[in-house]
């Protein structure tokens, strides 16, 4: 049997990066390696659909398989408009009608790296702070205590000084779960997008926790700290100022 005769009896079988490989082999098996019946045998593998057609819905089956075989890489984004030197936080905390917290936050002092975690936090939490995700992160100064019988809530409202407008991240949630084992307690809300540009936008949450440490009471938290995220949909600092320039600023 001849090699061309060879080669095109084993393509068929191959995976497209096996394939793909083959095709820098030589010029002969580039040649062969580029005959569209191949490809489209990956193809119809993953979209046998798209076979049910006389003609590839690009311009060759190894166009489609190209393109569209794996996921695509994040690609960079454009330098956002805002920068957190033109943001101010305020925060507020209730326990049923009595505030607990309240304060005007810097955008700088909400950043990520700002503040390091003070020693004696338990391990899971310390991970959790450390990890890759981006967090914006603030230390309760001085520290306040919440009676786990308590009902416990949040609002966080975000300034822009370069415009003067304010816009809601969190309008009075619940904390209404904690997760003993990462010693947080979690709110969240959806972010509101009114601009006709931002329509289909929808669906993102802001999270926000209190941290606590465990000094032996069962029936109270000993918050040190709070952190913010929007890993919904941002998980970057200049993915957090885009999503935070996209709110219903008034």
């Amino acid at each position: 049997m001849a090699c061309e005769e060879i080669l095109k009896a084993v393509f068929p079988f191959l995976e497209g990066t096996d394939l793909a490989t083959c095709m820098i082999v030589c010029k002969q098996w580039r040649d062969i390696a580029q005959d569209d019946y191949f490809w489209k045998c990956l193809c119809s593998k993953k979209w046998p659909s798209i076979c049910k057609r006389p003609s590839p819905p690009t311009v060759t089956y190894y166009n489609l398989f190209q393109n569209f075989h794996k996921r695509q890489y994040r690609r960079t984004i454009l330098p956002p408009k805002l920068s957190f030197s033109d943001l101010e936080f305020y925060i507020d905390i209730w326990t049923e009608e009595k505030i607990i917290f309240s304060d005007v936050v810097p955008g700088p002092v909400l950043q990520k790296g700002i503040w390091v975690p003070p020693p004696g936090i338990c391990d899971v939490l310390r991970f959790h702070l450390e990890g890759p995700e981006y967090k914006m992160t603030l230390p309760v100064e001085p520290r306040f205590t919440i009676p786990l019988c308590q009902t416990v809530s949040v609002s966080v409202l975000v300034g822009r000084k370069d415009t003067n407008k304010a816009a809601c991240i969190i309008k009075k949630s619940l904390f209404d779960y904690i997760d003993r084992t990462a010693y947080r307690a979690l709110a969240f809300d959806y972010l509101d997008f009114s601009s006709p540009m931002f329509l289909f936008v929808s669906g993102v949450r802001a999270w926000i926790s209190l941290l606590f440490m465990d000094h032996g009471n069962e029936g109270a938290l000993d918050v040190f700290g709070i952190e913010m995220d929007f890993c919904d949909a941002a998980n970057s600092e200049d993915e957090v100022l885009w999503l935070l320039d996209m709110l219903e600023w008034k």
